[in-house]
């Protein structure tokens, strides 16, 4: 699945974007999600030094799933080019609970090492997320709805992409309304 710039958001007009690819997939009962992202230099940033933190201000690929046992609450898993994640649960924005560190061990984060090619630098990262997460045993037979992101809020070209479309004003990834099938 290819990720797209909603254009009609300010930043993202009259820049060179990010080209991003996701492949979704369930093997052997994990969520694995892996993301190949070919950007600008001027759109990366690698600064986040820890989990839990600002993810979304670096290079970040991010997973937004609707929890299959509770369908009124959402989990983001906002993971940067080099590795670190932020993992939070909650109905809205503003009431996110973040995931305790011994669950963000359980989520693997394989990255690929970055490469330069004239203005562009190409990473990936493959993120495998265990049922136990959302309090499940297996992912078989389940449906998740939600999207796929990239952004870099605080690069010198921040910028801000989907899966799905997102119709609001301005980049908003945390409106479940819009959500699709994934999986």
């Amino acid at each position: 699945m290819l990720l797209k710039p909603n254009l009609d958001w300010n930043a993202n007009q009259g820049i060179t974007l990010p080209a991003v690819q996701a492949n979704i997939a369930c093997a052997e009962g994990l969520l694995q999600v892996e993301f190949l992202v070919e950007e600008p230099l001027d759109c990366f940033r690698a600064e986040v030094q820890e989990d839990n933190s600002t993810s979304w201000e670096d290079s970040c690929v991010e997973i937004f799933l609707r929890n299959p046992k509770n369908p009124a609450e959402y989990f983001n898993f906002e993971v940067t080019s080099r590795g670190f994640i932020l993992a939070a649960r909650g109905t809205n924005r503003q009431n996110r609970e973040k995931l305790p560190t011994d669950a963000l061990t359980k989520i693997k984060r394989a990255k690929q090492l970055a490469s330069v090619a004239g203005n562009l630098i190409c990473w990936g990262m493959t993120v495998t997320i265990p049922p136990e997460i959302f309090g499940l045993e297996t992912f078989e037979d389940i449906s998740l709805e939600g999207n796929l992101y990239k952004c870099a809020d605080k690069a010198k070209t921040p910028h801000y992409l989907s899966a799905f479309p997102i119709n609001t004003e301005k980049p908003d990834f945390h409106r479940p309304e819009f959500f699709q099938k994934i999986l």
